[in-house]
């Protein structure tokens, strides 16, 4: 069966690369995930360019896992030798846009989902869901849908990691400042220089150290990035604003962080969003345990996705490299898929079968 699955996942990706699945423009590729599933008999549900099913002997009385990848692309880069959208298969590698990030995770994953799909003694229920707008983090992506979904216990999130275990992501948290001052004539020392009073501030995002240390990423990282005042060489500034960017661990929420950094500065803080979440798992949940006695290692991981925006325990892992994603003539090892589906399915279970 497995041997079955890794060809048909092997030619779903082909077909997934060879159409354009830009952000916001995933169409195409959710019609072919959408046939592909109804196929083979899957029951599936669609809100805009996401698809989610539930395996066959779906129980509400056991807790639901969630595995979850991105069809939704970047653009291609000038560097590219290549055409994107041609999925070929040259000494082992399988190239074209998306096939590393998330192509291959994302079809590993419908194939581990076909494998436990109408097996009846499963501990627990398991939810599909390929989801658009990853790669920009947007609104009509896995977030429309997720309280369509059901509650859900924890997750699996496809994206390119070696099958190693990301058991933590840092959240972001982009703050606009804004310090404000009074303008007046820069000859006659007049008004209240809004550059100097935002200087206190900025040294304060500079040297404040948060108390709590996470075990994974080590302390929360704050940058300011951006700043900008004045008008004029002979003008005080009335206005100045910066902006910084907050990494922010699994130690604190973003609204705990938001919090102690109002409380110490006094300029005005306004986040563009705090829905990008800190997550983790913890290494002793069993999932995790799985995927140790597999070989496989854990981390904690510097870059976002669709993770951020779950509120339940989840580990990112899935075949690929993170190395690969977004470069030219991006592309996926064939192997690796195979070894995805098998990895995904042994670490699996354990966890749901007792096996």
């Amino acid at each position: 069966m497995i041997e079955q699955l890794q060809k048909d996942s092997l030619e779903l990706l082909k077909r997934l690369i060879s159409i354009s699945s830009f952000s916001k423009e995933e169409e195409g590729t959710a019609d072919v995930i959408e046939q592909f599933l109804q196929d083979k008999g899957i029951k599936t549900h669609r809100k805009l360019n996401n698809i989610w099913a539930y395996n066959q002997y779906f129980d509400a009385s056991k807790p639901t896992l969630l595995l979850n990848s991105h069809h939704d692309t970047v653009k291609p880069n000038s560097g590219y030798t290549r055409d994107p959208f041609s999925p070929d298969v040259i000494e082992g590698r399988l190239y074209g846009l998306g096939s590393n990030d998330a192509g291959g995770c994302l079809v590993s994953l419908i194939a581990t989902f076909l494998y436990f799909n109408d097996q009846q003694d499963l501990s627990y229920n398991i939810c599909l869901a390929t989801t658009a707008e990853e790669e920009i983090s947007g609104n009509n992506g896995l977030e429309c849908i997720l309280s369509e979904l059901g509650e859900l216990e924890f997750a699996i999130v496809g994206e390119p990691t070696l099958m190693n275990l990301a058991i933590a992501e840092r959240g972001l948290l982009v703050l606009d400042c804004a310090v404000h001052g009074k303008a007046g004539h820069a000859a006659r020392e007049e008004g209240d220089n809004a550059i100097y009073k935002a200087l206190k501030d900025i040294e304060w995002f500079r040297n404040y150290r948060f108390s709590k240390i996470s075990e994974v990423f080590g302390p929360l990282k704050m940058s300011v990035t951006i700043i900008n005042a004045g008008s004029q060489h002979n003008v005080v500034p009335e206005l100045c604003t910066f902006t910084v960017d907050v990494r922010v661990t699994d130690a604190y929420t973003n609204e705990e962080v938001l919090k102690i950094i109002r409380t110490n500065v006094d300029c005005e803080v306004k986040p563009r969003s705090v829905r990008l979440k800190p997550s983790s798992i913890d290494k002793a949940h069993p999932l995790v345990q799985s995927g140790i006695a597999l070989g496989r290692t854990t981390y904690g991981s510097p870059t976002t996705s669709d993770q951020a925006l779950l509120s339940i325990p989840s580990v990112k892992v899935g075949p690929g490299d993170s190395a690969r994603s977004h470069m030219a003539d991006e592309y996926v090892f064939v192997d690796e898929i195979g070894e995805g589906i098998r990895l995904y399915i042994e670490m699996l279970k354990p966890v749901i079968k007792g096996e």
